[in-house]
């Protein structure tokens, strides 16, 4: 049974979550606070997906989701949030969440965005074998899920991984963000292209030398991006 962190101040949004979890054939694990959320990680390092609110007592979910992808952690992260603005879609994806779910939300939709990722997230057959596609500086390892540049580790998100396997393995050709987001979120992901944008801008930080110069992965105006080493 897959464990889930909900982390969520608010007792009753809380249990309506952790009732449809369970419904779903998942492990809830539960915290009132950014606090006890990180302590509930390190004593069961094998949670799958974390659902973090964002409006917090103590710290916040972005917070949250910083300290969680600064220990290397690639598990999948879902950020709960009561606000619809721009920048909070934005600032959520730029610290390392996979996905976001605006309040309210009914429990048909928060459930499928948790399996959508989860079967995102998961190890597909032909990837068992160990398989290493190169390109220039970055070798990538599909049996571990890992990217090197010039023999260097890099720390991927499951969704870097996941984008930077689609660039590598059709180096040169043009793709649109629909068709990113259909390869890499799946075809029944409800969210919306500008999660495309903001996980390539968060990818180029970490593989570019000057991001706002990008050297391997470029961007194919009003269209997509392509991988052009």
């Amino acid at each position: 049974m897959k464990k889930i962190l909900v982390l969520e101040d608010e007792s009753n949004i809380r249990s309506f979550v952790v009732i449809n979890l369970r419904r779903s054939g998942y492990e809830p694990i539960e915290a009132e606070n950014g606090t006890e959320a990180l302590e509930k990680i390190k004593v069961n390092p094998d949670i799958c997906l974390a659902l973090l609110d964002v409006m917090l007592p103590d710290i916040d979910g972005f917070e949250v989701c910083r300290r969680i992808r600064a220990t290397g952690s690639k598990m999948g992260i879902i950020m709960l949030t009561a606000k619809s603005q721009e920048i909070d879609k934005v600032t959520g994806l730029m610290t390392g969440a996979d996905d976001y779910v605006t309040k309210p939300f009914s429990p048909a939709e928060l459930t499928a965005r948790v399996d959508a990722l989860i079967r995102r997230l998961g190890v597909d057959e032909d990837e068992k074998a160990s398989v290493e596609v190169s390109s220039g500086p970055f070798v990538l390892n599909t049996r571990n899920r890992t990217l090197e540049k010039n023999g260097v580790r890099l720390k991927l998100t499951q969704i870097e991984y996941l984008l930077m396997k689609l660039f590598m393995e059709n180096p040169g050709k043009a793709m649109s963000r629909e068709d990113i987001l259909s390869a890499v979120w799946g075809t029944d992901f409800a969210g919306e292209l500008k999660t495309v944008d903001v996980n390539i801008r968060r990818l180029r930080i970490k593989i570019e030398s000057d991001p706002t110069e990008p050297e391997f992965l470029t961007t194919v105006w009003g269209y997509g991006y392509k991988w052009g080493y």
